[in-house]
């Protein structure tokens, strides 16, 4: 497979701004492989599809407001500095972007609120974008936490042209969300309400929890025709034994194994045994699947429709079947699905 296999033609109208109004009300799409059907259903109607003692696997990572505003020493400059990940808690480096990058070299300073309290010097760059940052605050580490926290605002995605509002900073995370350290969320989760889990766990769904911090590595554009050619960035990933005993007593009794999302699926086949059962996991993985793809653990998904030529979206081809998602994504654009990040849904059985 080419990337020029997985190009379609998206209209600007149908990404996403703002989810719907009631989490499990969003458009839910349903393929099935078997019979090469497609549905149009609601999400909440996911509930008929599952019996007792199915698995869904969801990831529990919470986004953290990754996205802060400083000013740059002498100029004064606003720069933009996106959070990557912690490389030490005691010095207090991170991995970090940076916009306008140009602007920004070694050596430089930047100062954050309108105290300036906070100040962060940059000590190395990493990639044309990628700064590492030593940050400097009075305080222990909790209260330097609790300060990017206070300055960080919740990092929508950029094509997102709005900026954040307060309602995003619970929308745009899973109701169980636990385990910070994502950077984006995982957003086939983002449907689930208390409510429908209320009633899935009713019926004698069983739920696995799994984490996987979700970095900015998954939506770096592929730029190789042959995909062989392609990196991912590493993820951190968990997986504990109580998940792995939930999932593999649901695979030994052929039960319906539904991975909720793309980074769900990720984490799963990273981490698969002999027997093609799953093993406990801690450690970063950099699994880039696409097809074709023989599956392991996972018997059906839900995820978001996706964009163009993404690593997602070659994910969710391998799993379905390639011909077959591309007439599901031209019915989704005929039907006006929502896509991306806070778009519509997508069950494949």
């Amino acid at each position: 497979m080419k990337l020029s296999h997985f190009n379609f033609n998206l209209p600007q109208e149908l990404l996403a701004e703002y989810p719907a109004e009631n989490r499990d009300e969003s458009r839910l799409m349903v393929l099935n492989r078997k019979d090469q059907t497609i549905e149009h259903k609601q999400f909440k109607d996911l509930i008929d599809y599952f019996e007792p003692n199915d698995v869904m696997v969801v990831n529990n990572t919470k986004v953290f407001p990754a996205r802060l505003y400083g000013n740059k020493e002498k100029t004064g400059a606003r720069i933009e500095v996106f959070l990557l990940r912690e490389l030490n808690s005691e010095t207090r480096l991170w991995d970090v972007l940076v916009d306008p990058a140009r602007k920004i070299r070694i050596g430089n300073k930047l100062y954050f609120g309108d105290d300036e309290s906070l100040v962060a010097e940059v000590i190395d760059n990493t990639t044309s974008r990628g700064r590492t940052l030593r940050f400097l605050y009075d305080g222990s580490y909790d209260e330097f936490r609790q300060k990017l926290t206070d300055l960080g605002e919740t990092p929508l995605p950029k094509y997102i042209k709005r900026d954040a509002e307060p309602e995003d900073e619970e929308r745009y995370q899973t109701i169980y969300a636990k385990n910070e350290g994502a950077v984006a969320a995982p957003t086939a989760g983002l449907h689930f309400s208390k409510h429908l889990m209320k009633r899935l766990e009713i019926k004698g769904v069983d739920f696995a929890e799994i984490t996987l911090h979700v970095g900015l590595g998954t939506f770096n554009p592929v730029e190789v025709e042959d995909l062989s050619k392609h990196k991912m960035d590493s993820e951190e990933a968990y997986i504990t034994a109580h998940a792995t005993n939930i999932i593999n007593n649901g695979i030994a009794d052929k039960k319906r194994i539904c991975a909720v999302g793309t980074t769900v699926m990720r984490a799963l086949e990273s981490s698969v045994s002999s027997e093609k059962t799953l093993n406990e996991f801690r450690g970063w993985t950099n699994k880039f699947i696409f097809p074709p793809y023989d599956f392991s653990i996972a018997n059906s998904m839900i995820t978001n429709f996706h964009t163009p030529k993404s690593t997602l979206l070659m994910m969710v081809s391998a799993f379905a079947g390639h011909d077959f998602i591309k007439e599901a994504y031209e019915e989704a654009v005929k039907e006006k699905y929502k896509f991306y990040s806070y778009g519509d849904a997508m069950l494949i059985l």
